[in-house]
């Protein structure tokens, strides 16, 4: 494997030192800038080739540098990295990404606008146990996720510019969202308690409440006796602990079947030893550095890309905010930007139409006065949404399909060409009926496919998949699939669209995700790894 000498290193102390080590023996590292003479004189052997200097803006300046990648103190990483952006250099950020969410969202942009790479170093996230336990999340493994708790203790490195919340905790917070599908947190609340600086919290105890029950705590501490670096995951069919102060071949343990059920109903704890999971053995900070420079080259988004680190940012500034109030309940801030959407010149949109950002409105269609389209959502040619009708987020509506009043569709809902919705019964020409428009839900995630018929007045279940031509005449269970005239219900589709099969453990199991569903009556089948609302295409360990 071998590399472009362009990298340059900005802050080459206490942590640069590791990434200098790491891209120098990739042959990558072309310059070493920090403003400590003694620091620059240490890198002798080894680091001949490599220039060193105290000059900042060089870097920026010298053409031969395409990369640079920041170590410097948390709150010169804005103007650091928005310079190198202005540069048109790509940029690794060590974490945070910056200590200002308005700031982030501002090198969000900025990377986006000039198309360079901006990655944020949350080393955790290419540690190869952590990237397994990922893959043990995402694939169903640990059943139904309950709650997970992360210890980051201790004795230094003590710090006066930023407390140990912002010092210890992103890496946690990072792979804590990984866990849960990238979900921004409902809740946050830390509590901390500063005693040997002023303002300075030396320890704190952050709470993360996510949707669908999930719970998370995160620990920080550099005043402890001891030092620990553990996560542990518990979910309902096992348990996974990483702890970073184990040998390599014990650092990841899962714990099957930790729980039996008497008469079905009482849980009894198993004591059974803990299974270590073997993965190969390489170093988490070379693979960091190999990524960046491979999404460099590639001109892909990095695993940890400005985004990701905008979502740990946000995090970490509503746990801040809670702890200045005592442990007050937060919110994460997520400023929603102004509305834009696309209509070709032919599309009739009426006054009164409520369109969401990014949607796309194409030949000949008609939005009426009082609909509601929410964001991502795509119409095809030749479509009609009525008054009052609601379409959630990514509604794929396709050609010649006309959507009538008592309506609605939640995200993710894909119509098929020429699919029939209604909302009468019993239609007559003489007979007006408008105020006995009949209601019909189509949830999250359903397809209906072309040509089929929905007898007004039912609810489709979330990720239902309905077959062309079907004629549906009464409520669909969720992930039901739904063939004939009138349609019948034979098996059950994964989120993914694909029929789902038995396993050996009496599993049904998608083919493409690996996901597994549990069938829990006739009428009812839940995912097992994924919370309802997670999205698929950001949860770590599937490939879609």
């Amino acid at each position: 494997m071998s590399f472009t000498r362009d990298v340059a290193l900005i802050g080459a102390g206490y942590w640069g030192k590791n990434l200098a080590r790491s891209f120098n023996a990739l042959g990558a590292l072309h310059t070493i800038c920090d403003l400590d003479p003694r620091t620059l004189a240490g890198y002798s052997d080894g680091y001949e080739r490599v220039l060193k200097t105290s000059d900042v803006e060089s870097p920026f300046k010298n053409a031969e540098i395409k990369k640079i990648a920041i170590v410097a103190p948390a709150a010169l990483h804005y103007q650091l990295a928005k310079t190198a952006l202005s540069h048109g250099k790509d940029v690794l950020v060590e974490k945070p990404l910056c200590l200002n969410e308005t700031e982030g969202e501002e090198l969000v942009d900025l990377g986006s606008k000039t198309g360079q790479v901006l990655m944020v170093g949350h080393l955790l996230q290419y540690h190869p146990h952590i990237q397994k336990l990922q893959s043990l999340v995402g694939s169903g493994e640990l059943g139904r996720l309950y709650y997970i708790t992360s210890n980051r203790l201790n004795l230094g490195k003590i710090r006066q510019e930023e407390n140990a919340l912002w010092s210890f905790a992103p890496h946690d917070i990072s792979v804590i969202l990984s866990l849960v599908a990238n979900q921004l947190p409902d809740g946050i609340q830390c509590s901390g308690q500063a005693y040997l600086s002023h303002g300075v919290a030396d320890m704190t105890l952050t709470t993360l409440r996510f949707s669908g029950g999930v719970r998370a705590h995160v620990y920080v501490n550099w005043l402890n006796p001891f030092k620990e670096q553990k996560l542990a995951v518990v979910g309902s069919n096992g348990m996974a602990v990483f702890d970073d102060g184990k040998p390599w071949g014990e650092k990841l343990v899962l714990y099957r079947q930790h729980l039996t059920w008497t008469d079905g109903r009482t849980p009894t704890p198993s004591k059974a030893a803990g299974e270590a999971i073997q993965v190969p053995e390489s170093e988490p900070l070379r693979n960091e550095c190999v990524h960046f420079l491979e999404c460099c080259n590639d001109r892909r988004p990095p695993r940890t890309d400005a985004s990701e680190g905008l979502r740990v940012l946000r995090v970490l500034a509503a746990a801040q905010r809670s702890m200045s109030k005592d442990g007050a309940v937060e919110r994460v801030s997520c400023p929603e930007p102004a509305q834009s959407y696309y209509a070709h010149p032919t599309a009739v949109i009426d006054e009164g139409a409520v369109i969401g950002k990014g949607t796309k409105i194409w030949h000949f269609s008609h939005v009426m006065k009082g609909a509601e389209l929410g964001e991502e959502c795509n119409l095809g040619q030749n479509v009609v949404i009525s008054p009052r009708v609601k379409l959630g987020r990514n509604v794929k509506v396709q050609n010649n399909v006309s959507i009538y009043t008592g309506v609605t569709c939640e995200d993710d809902v894909f119509l098929g060409p020429s699919c029939v919705l209604t909302n009468i019964s019993n239609p007559r020409s003489e007979v007006r009926r408008q105020h006995l428009y009949e209601k019909t839900v189509i949830k999250k995630g359903a397809t209906i496919g072309a040509n089929a018929t929905i007898v007004c007045g039912v609810t489709l279940g979330r990720y239902c998949f309905i077959a062309a031509g079907a004629v549906i005449t009464k409520d669909v269970p969720d992930y039901a699939m739904m063939v004939g005239v009138p349609a019948r219900q034979k098996g059950w589709m994964s989120r993914h669209g694909h029929r789902l099969m038995p396993s050996s453990d009496g599993n049904l199991v998608c083919p493409e995700s690996g996901l597994r569903y549990h069938e829990e009556g006739p009428d009812r089948l839940v995912c097992l790894a994924l919370p309802e609302d997670a999205p698929l295409t950001t949860h770590p360990g599937l490939d879609v």
